[in-house]
């Protein structure tokens, strides 16, 4: 009887052993399993579509090679015109303000001067005296003819008159150049006030005086600029001029107003160097008509040298964590739902929202990325 009970205690502890070594080998293939946690990112096909999430492969495309320079806005030297006296004076009237925009011809500024007033005087004296010599001249070449009168006094009338004359047309052109009619002095109508017209139409952009100001020749009165045909005056390194060529394409950018980017074409390649190692180019924009520009601005530049074929996809697909860009790759599509693969990639360059990874890029042909909506995954 006592053995009967041992065998039924030793039946029952390795009973419970035995459950104790299904758990235990239960538990490791559980940790095991659990050790193979799928990694994938799983989109549902609703999400995908409530996302606007787009599926598409890797293209060849050509990427521009460039040259990064920068520079400015600018016009050609006959749309600028710095505004100055020809004759000194002070300033009596200046009715416009930086900003104002003026057409040619228009009264910019008036000056006044005694020595105007001078001047219109000496004019209407030589102006009274050259009838008389004029006529004192052809009497004596007509004397001197009928051998009346001698060489010597026909000689002085005709160097009294176009002595006369000379300074008749130099005083009558110094009126024209203060904008004082000749017609007016010789009626009598003498003034001490002379006008300053615009010398072309645009934009002032300095004015420097205000009234009563003294202004000689040499001071700038004002400066007007006419913004109707703008230009890129670009500044190229020396050790890239040489790929730099009339007609290659420009984009650039004005970095301080907006993030758009504008197209211009190289018209003229400067042949001198600057003291900085810099040669100027000259660049005419693509659309000048729509373009809005200041004279001045700064503005960032790539001129387009050549292209290269990538292979590419768009800049969306790409994200970036810690420096290294990834894409999602589709790796397997079932019971309604994508699983992606997070790839490494290596971005060698960007062009109109696409970035190029490379000439030789290792994917199985057909592999297809998630191009919209990959950003948001990407490190989760």
């Amino acid at each position: 009887m006592q053995n009967y009970i041992y065998k039924i205690l030793a039946l029952f502890i390795f009973v419970i052993l035995s459950s104790c070594g299904e758990a235990e080998k239960q538990s490791n293939e559980n940790g095991a399993s659990e050790g193979k946690a799928d990694d994938r990112i799983q989109i549902s096909k609703a999400q995908f579509d409530q996302n606007n999430m787009e599926l598409d492969v890797i293209k060849e495309m050509e990427f521009p090679i460039s040259i990064t320079t920068s520079g400015m806005i600018d016009v050609p030297p006959e749309n600028r015109a710095v505004v100055s006296a020809t004759m000194g004076g002070y300033i009596k009237k200046t009715p416009l303000l930086i900003g104002d925009k003026v057409r040619k011809g228009q009264l910019l500024v008036t000056i006044e001067n005694p020595e105007f007033v001078a001047l219109q005087q000496e004019y209407m004296e030589v102006n009274g005296q050259l009838s008389y010599l004029k006529a004192e001249y052809d009497r004596q070449q007509t004397m001197v003819e009928e051998k009346i009168s001698s060489q010597k006094s026909f000689l002085k009338a005709e160097s009294d008159y176009k002595t006369a004359v000379a300074k008749y047309d130099g005083l009558r052109k110094q009126l024209a150049m203060l904008n004082i009619s000749a017609e007016q002095v010789e009626k009598g109508n003498i003034s001490s006030e002379a006008s300053i017209f615009a010398p072309i139409a645009g934009s002032i952009t300095k004015v420097n005086v205000s009234r009563g100001t003294f202004v000689s020749p040499s001071v700038s009165i004002m400066e007007i600029i006419n913004n109707d045909h703008i230009h890129l005056e670009l500044s190229v390194f020396e050790k890239d001029i040489l790929k730099v060529k009339k007609g290659q394409l420009v984009a650039f950018k004005i970095p301080e107003s907006s993030t758009e980017t504008f197209k211009a074409e190289i018209h003229l390649v400067g042949t001198s160097i600057d003291e900085n190692r810099t040669i100027k180019v000259h660049a005419h924009l693509e659309d000048e008509e729509a373009a809005n520009f200041l004279t001045g601005m700064f503005v960032e530049a790539n001129i387009i040298t050549d292209s290269s074929k990538q292979m590419a996809l768009p800049t969306d697909a790409i994200g970036v964590i810690d420096d290294q860009s990834y894409v999602l790759v589709l790796d397997d599509t079932k019971e309604g739902s994508y699983y992606f693969k997070q790839v490494p990639v290596k971005v060698q360059g960007s062009y109109q929202d696409m970035s190029a990874l490379g000439e030789k890029v290792i994917f199985e042909q057909g592999t297809q990325f998630l191009t919209k909506g990959a950003f948001s995954l990407i490190g989760e």
